[in-house]
């Protein structure tokens, strides 16, 4: 009896841990995928009310999941304004968004990412993921993530901005810029995917 009641047991939490999983898989984005929540409507830091939809380029968009508390963000953070500068010249739409609503009173607040984005001078619209409802559709779990999305909003590159976040004058594969010009000069996009380093997103659920 009892090696039945451990039998049922350990099959119980088989099957939680698969369905979790799997819940897990359909919730992210995978290559290929269409962009999700295009038309939510969000606020930026100059108070105007944006969409994804809006916010895109003739050829493509370009998303990233950041906040203000995350030391990864910190290390990263001033490679955002080239990527921006390079999105913007090949008619790239580039938005950054805050999901970190857990912590919203504790540095993620809008009065906080407006003193961010003057500090370090943003160049690109910086909006509240209010909710994290663009964030679970993508599936981000990281801060900082970047999803890279073509001219028909397909999901092309998505994960690490480089593969050096300590040190810009180390990085030796720079993965979102040469997602973007291998997009632009229409060839296969040599890395797709790559690891997203940086603090969980804060979800309150």
């Amino acid at each position: 009896m009892k090696k039945l009641i451990k039998f049922v047991a350990g099959f119980s939490a088989v099957l939680v841990l698969t369905a979790f999983a799997q819940m897990q898989s359909t919730n992210s984005l995978e290559i290929g995928d269409k962009a999700p929540q295009i038309n939510q409507e969000v606020e930026d830091t100059s108070g105007r009310t944006l969409t994804l939809a809006g916010v895109a380029g003739d050829k493509g968009l370009l998303v990233v999941f950041s906040c203000n508390t995350c030391p990864w963000v910190a290390k990263w953070e001033d490679r955002y304004n080239g990527l921006a500068a390079l999105a913007e010249a090949n008619d790239i739409g580039m938005i950054a968004l805050n999901p970190n609503e857990r912590i919203r009173n504790r540095g993620e607040s809008m009065e906080d990412m407006k003193k961010r984005a003057q500090k370090q001078d943003y160049e690109f619209p910086y909006a509240l993921d209010e909710n994290h409802v663009i964030a679970d559709a993508f599936g981000a779990t990281r801060t900082p993530e970047v999803f890279l999305f073509d001219e028909n909003l397909t999901l092309v590159y998505h994960g690490a901005i480089d593969d050096n976040a300590d040190d810009a004058n180390a990085v030796e594969a720079t993965y979102a810029a040469d997602a973007i010009n291998q997009l632009m000069s229409g060839n296969e996009i040599s890395t797709k995917e790559t690891r997203s380093l940086g603090c969980t997103i804060k979800r309150t659920k």
